[in-house]
């Protein structure tokens, strides 16, 4: 696995359609980026983004939508 981050200067980013739009407490992803998934606070998009695996970020899904 390689430890490259990768170029988000690019990165088109969205939140979910569960989120409630009044600026509170939510995740932006971005798409495109093969193996991992680009995660930031909508807040501070300026900020620094996460990057997690395709696998993990599926685990968390699955775990919020229990």
């Amino acid at each position: 696995m390689s430890n490259t981050r990768p170029d988000l200067s690019t990165a088109l980013w969205h939140k979910s359609s569960y989120s409630s739009g009044d600026g509170g407490e939510c995740l932006e992803v971005a798409d495109g980026f093969a193996g991992v998934v680009p995660v930031r606070d909508s807040k501070n998009p300026g900020g620094p983004a996460l990057t997690v695996s395709e696998n993990a970020w599926a685990t968390f899904v699955a775990h919020v939508a229990r």
